[in-house]
């Protein structure tokens, strides 16, 4: 092989090793079960504790959404539990786990509280919106938490 075919042949090498790959996007039923859970969260009028600070619903909601976006991204989210244990169960710095706090409630890991919601949610049909996210909605406190 010459020296330009060589160039050539590495050239392609690297093109194909580094260029981003294509995935398959979730399901739209899987779309929809995660979608659920981040309208969950930021319906719910709880605190959500990340790296030892607590946060309100709507920067917890849009820090999972972030974390959410950039696993599709990369391949990495098919199910609605690829997305609770991958982007919302625990910081991909620090590696402490994510807690939730509802009043009237225990603190609870966000993998509990999650699964927990993805059932009832699956139990409760899963067209539309379930029922959970009008009881929350309707519990929600006026005074929202700090931003996460």
């Amino acid at each position: 092989m010459t020296s330009y075919a060589w160039r050539k042949t590495i050239g392609l090498i690297l093109v194909l090793g580094l260029a981003p790959s294509a995935h398959a996007a979730p399901s739209l039923a899987v779309v929809g079960e995660i979608d659920y859970l981040l309208t969950m969260i930021d319906h719910s009028g709880c605190e959500f504790r990340r790296n030892g600070r607590w946060y309100g619903v709507t920067m917890a909601a849009a820090h999972l959404r972030y974390k959410y976006e950039v696993l599709v991204a990369s391949g990495r989210i098919n199910t609605a539990e690829d997305f609770i244990e991958k982007a919302a169960t625990q910081s991909s710095l620090s590696g402490r786990e994510y807690e939730v706090k509802c009043k009237g409630s225990v603190t609870v890991t966000s993998n509990q509280w999650l699964r927990e919601a993805l059932t009832r949610y699956r139990q409760e049909g899963m067209p539309g919106a379930a029922p959970g996210i009008e009881r929350a909605i309707s519990s929600q406190n006026a005074n929202r938490p700090a931003q996460f």
